[in-house]
């Protein structure tokens, strides 16, 4: 019999672990499904909160996005407004001095004209003072001339009176 209890006691530890492993499978079953409902519960809970967060930070995003490219719009625009009130203001300055160009271009001409023509009085001037120089210089010369005729003529005349017995005295007569 020896024997057969070899086989009888582990057959009986079967037969009583299979009845607490049913019995204790079933309640493991059941709070494994119940464990399981939790946790889809929970992951449930969690990926509505994590959709929600993540709707929430995408409307942030798309929020920041648009306010991003209203400041860069308006960074832009302001930008393009200050490119055009400086290009306007460089376009004035050089409208401006253009026109002061001109106009002092203009007096410039004028000022050349009425250049040349006190020129062409200076020397009509310088030509009249040299001609009066001249004229002058003529009559001194003249003067000179008719003054040197003068004293030759009057040299003459007194060497002829000179030379001439009307001119002598006569001899004094002795005195008696």
């Amino acid at each position: 019999m020896k024997k057969w209890l070899y086989f009888i006691v582990p057959g009986i530890l079967t037969v009583i672990f299979t009845f607490f492993y049913l019995t204790h499978s079933k309640e493991a079953a059941e709070k494994e499904r119940i464990r399981k409902e939790q946790v889809a519960l929970v992951q449930a809970e969690e990926a509505a909160k994590k959709a929600e967060i993540e709707a929430k930070a995408r409307e942030d995003a798309a929020k920041r996005a648009a306010e991003r490219e209203a400041e860069a719009a308006a960074k832009e625009a302001e930008r393009v407004a200050k490119w055009e009130a400086e290009g306007q203001r460089i376009q004035a300055d050089t409208d401006q001095y253009n026109a002061e160009a001109d106009k002092l271009s203009h007096d410039i001409s004028e000022l050349q004209v009425t250049l040349d023509s006190l020129y062409r009085t200076k020397e009509r001037t310088n030509d009249e003072v040299l001609q009066l120089a001249k004229r002058v210089e003529r009559a001194r010369i003249d003067g000179q001339t008719a003054d040197l005729e003068i004293q030759r003529l009057t040299e003459m005349i007194v060497r002829r009176a000179d030379a001439s017995s009307l001119t002598r005295l006569p001899a004094a007569a002795p005195s008696r």
